[in-house]
């Protein structure tokens, strides 16, 4: 139930014939006195007073209470209230005694008979109105609440309350001089409120002008009720008998709420004035824009938006379907009113649409010898990429353009792939624009957000050619192995339109939603490995491979580019820093062996490092850093594992990877323990290629010693294991299957295999070595190792002479075609298992 109320207009006292004193002892509950009726006071006169009924029907109210002579509005909403009005309604008197509940929350039903859930003080009052439209709807009442009473005693609960009751005797005291005063301090308060709160100015000053201030009760009531003050503080004032009490307690209200109103004309004026200065600026601003206006000297916003897109549109080339909707979208914005949202939104696309390089383009050239010295003096080595990338170059002055070709760098990390896409831009002098698709999953960051959603973009293509500020940059996306997918789409495949040649001519953005010419950028992305990207992809783009680094190109990029670099970078160019070449080879060979240069730049940093706190601790200004030196600087030499395998062991083989880091050497080791169930088993994190491949192995190399009864011993009365070191790297892939082979056939024959070697090549199970991949990489990975021999399938002839002269250099190649080759080759004095003695330990 929700309960309103209201001070009705013309308000007389209910009793004007009263003329009664009353005790200025009188008490009430809150002052801990009993609530039984007082007699009268000696000098007061009762007077015949109207009879109210002992026994009244009780209806809670909440919130506050209601004060005598009042006309109260209610509205009772819930289906309790509502039978508990029901009795009341159909009485002819319509009496109902109206009580604060304690507790706001406390439910009807809660209410139980003799409970302290209701105040002991109510008011009574008369139902004079009644409206109802429908039984379900909320009954509008109107009570006119006459006298106090005080319940005696609850005679029943929900949900017919009924209460015997005694009343109050309504007195009008003689006013004295005291009383006076008390009323003209309420009369004071009540206008220094109403002059702070303007909203109720009328209806307060309509009522303290009919209002009979001779009846101190009667002001101190409604002056009460006026007040913001809680349910329990009024139903205080409701509950105190004496006049001069309660006038007292309600001057404390009025007190408060004086207060509390200078609080809230505070808190207004501070919002006034901070508005009143907006508002000021803005007229200002209004005003001054009219004045400029009708000067000549401004125009409207949309006016002064549409010359700027004209302006640009004058610089374009367009195409005829952009200049058709560039021309629709300026006639919408001609219409649009500049608060509106879909102006801003208008705006915002024909800015994109005319800041785009529509037929700009930047002069290609194609000087040669210019392009060689620019990617000599950014790189040392990649002979075969620069020669690649002179190729191409040269295709483009024949044909007259660059277009048409999308170029993929693939290598491990560090090799140059990202620097050598910018030597390529600075080459043919074109803007050069890179970002990442490592991660990418939205299809949305490929062809732009649809313009429907809020925050909408175009995606990087186009905003790379924005960027660039023409239509013909080199774009490099690097990392397009790493791309992702996800339920917002497949960024790979939108790739397909805009990398196909014949695709991207009319590349169509979903914001712009107008077909722009990507057919001039020249594509430039990288890539460490290609399995993982798909293969529809992959034929749109020209290969070329960066292997990496043997051990004296690192030491020329070192001393060329990563050296001064770091010296500058670390503030030592006014000192001699110097770090000798034998102490360079250390560091690449014993701190640096990947493939790239990344780490040996890291280790130089670090080396730099320590310089700079030498010369800060010591105060010297040359510093030379020695081989000898490197074990304090460096700490322990990272690749130092080869050392170990330098003594010839039985059944001890190197082998040679390829990886996404480049090429790697491999040791595999294969052990016998003698056992009554032979078998075989292998560790060191294979994969499943590889497995397979070291089962070929053994299979092979017990068929070799199938008519030879001393080799077939070992494999009757051993268990063999094949492992792998590095067991906590993974490893996959069939070319160790002669390492493999090589390690099982000198364990079964207890000979070492030849010092100084390493081989690589897929076994079949008849014996054939069949070709591999990364044979350059595999070269390097051996060339790091110190490693001369090597052995390769036949097949990979060709990929080794197309080698350069340097890499070559110093190292002794075997190609082979079946696995006898290369048993001749490993064991040149031990290749006939008629001569072989099978060796009697285990290993």
């Amino acid at each position: 139930m929700s309960d309103e109320h209201e001070i009705i207009h013309d308000t007389t006292p209910f009793s004007e014939s009263y003329e009664e004193d009353i005790s200025e002892e009188s008490t009430h509950p809150h002052e801990g006195s009993s609530l039984e009726e007082s007699p009268p006071p000696e000098n007061a006169i009762v007077l015949a007073t109207e009879v109210f009924p002992e026994i009244l029907p009780i209806f809670p109210i909440y919130e506050r209470p209601v004060f005598p002579k009042m006309l109260s509005p209610m509205v009772v909403l819930d289906e309790e209230s509502k039978e508990i009005l029901a009795p009341v309604l159909k009485n002819d008197e319509k009496y109902l005694g109206l009580v604060l509940a304690k507790n706001p929350g406390t439910h009807p039903r809660e209410v139980a008979k003799g409970s302290d859930d209701l105040y002991q003080v109510g008011t009574l009052g008369k139902v004079i109105q009644i409206q109802q439209a429908e039984p379900s709807e909320p009954i509008h009442l109107m009570v006119q609440v006459s006298s106090r009473f005080q319940i005696k005693k609850m005679l029943s609960g929900f949900p017919h309350f009924r209460a015997e009751v005694s009343y109050w005797q309504e007195v009008d005291m003689a006013m004295n001089e005291e009383l006076k005063a008390y009323s003209v301090s309420i009369i004071d308060s009540i206008k220094e409120i109403v002059q702070m709160k303007p909203l109720v100015r009328e209806e307060l000053n309509l009522l303290m002008s009919r209002l009979n201030i001779n009846d101190p009760g009667t002001l101190a009531d409604f002056a009460a009720f006026m007040t913001t003050a809680s349910g329990e503080e009024l139903q205080d004032i409701l509950e105190t008998r004496s006049i001069r009490s309660r006038i007292e307690k309600v001057l404390i209200l009025l007190k408060k709420e004086i207060e509390i109103s200078k609080i809230q004309v505070k808190i207004n004026k501070q919002i006034e004035e901070r508005l009143s200065s907006q508002q000021r600026e803005f007229f200002l601003k209004q005003q001054l824009h009219e004045i400029k206006k009708e000067l000549g000297i401004t125009k409207e916003d949309k006016e002064t938006e549409a010359e700027k897109f004209q302006e640009r549109i004058a610089q374009l080339k367009l195409s005829p379907e952009a200049q058709e909707r560039i021309n629709e979208e300026l006639e919408k914005l001609q219409l649009l009113e500049p608060s509106s949202p879909e102006f801003n939104v208008t705006r915002a696309y024909l800015d994109w649409l005319t800041i785009l390089p529509w037929g700009k383009f930047s002069r290609d050239k194609y000087d040669l010898k210019r392009a060689s010295h620019i990617l000599d003096t950014d790189h040392y080595g990649l002979k075969d990429v620069k020669e690649r990338i002179l190729e191409f170059i040269s295709v483009g002055k024949v044909k007259g353009n660059l277009s048409g070709s999308i170029i993929l760098l693939v290598g491990p990390p560090g090799v140059g792939k990202t620097s050598i896409g910018q030597s390529i831009a600075k080459s043919v002098g074109r803007k050069f624009y890179r970002f990442s698709l490592g991660g990418m999953r939205d299809e949305a960051e490929i062809k732009g957000h649809r313009r429907t959603y809020i925050g909408a973009l175009p995606g990087k293509f186009i905003n790379a050619v924005k960027v660039c500020k023409t239509a013909n940059p080199v774009i490099m996306l690097d990392e397009i192995d790493k791309i992702g997918a996800s339920f917002q789409g497949d960024p790979a495949s939108a790739l397909l339109e805009v990398l196909d040649p014949e695709q991207n001519k009319d590349f169509l953005d979903h914001y712009l939603d107008v077909r722009f010419d990507l057919s001039k950028v020249l594509f430039i992305c990288t890539a460490n490995q290609l399995e993982t990207i798909p293969s529809p992809l992959l034929d749109r783009m020209e290969v070329i491979r960066l292997s990496g680094y043997i051990l004296e190109e690192k030491l020329e990029i070192a001393k060329r580019h990563l050296i001064p670099k770091n010296i500058k970078l670390h503030g030592l160019a006014k000192y001699k820093v110097a770090i000798m070449d034998e102490a360079l080879r250390e560091i690449i060979d014993g701190y640096a062996r990947e493939a790239g240069v990344r780490s040996l730049e890291n280790t130089i940093k670090k080396l730099m490092r320590k310089t700079t706190k030498q010369i800060v601790e010591s105060k010297v200004k040359e510093v030379t850093i020695q081989p000898e030196d490197l074990s304090d600087l460096l700490g322990k030499r990272t690749f130092a594992e080869e050392k170990l395998y330098q003594t010839p062991r039985v059944g001890v083989v190197t082998g040679l990877a390829y990886t996404t880091l480049g090429g790697a050497t491999l040791y595999i080791e294969a052990s016998k323990v003698t056992a009554k169930n032979p078998g075989f088993k292998q560790t060191g994190q294979l994969g499943k290629v590889m497995v397979e491949s070291s089962e070929i192995a053994y299979t092979y190399v017990r068929s070799i010693f199938s008519d030879h009864p001393r080799g077939q011993k070992m494999f009757h009365n051993h268990f063999i294991h094949l492992h792998v070191p590095a067991g906590a790297t993974p490893k996959d892939g069939p070319s160790a299957g002669i390492t493999m082979a090589c390690a099982l056939y000198s364990l079964a024959i207890d000979v070492p295999i030849k010092t100084d070697l390493a081989m690589t090549g897929e076994l079949t199970l008849t014996g054939l070595v069949m070709p591999i991949g990364g044979v350059k990489e595999k070269l390097l990975a051996a060339k790091r190792s110190k490693i001369a021999h090597i052995i390769f399938p036949a097949d990979n002839r060709a990929d080794f002479d197309e080698l350069e002269d340097h890499i070559r250099e110093g190292i002794t190649p075997y190609f082979v075609e079946s696995f006898q080759e290369v048993l001749n080759i490993a064991f040149p004095e031990e290749t006939n298992p008629d001569t072989v003695e099978s060796g009697s330990s285990d290993h």
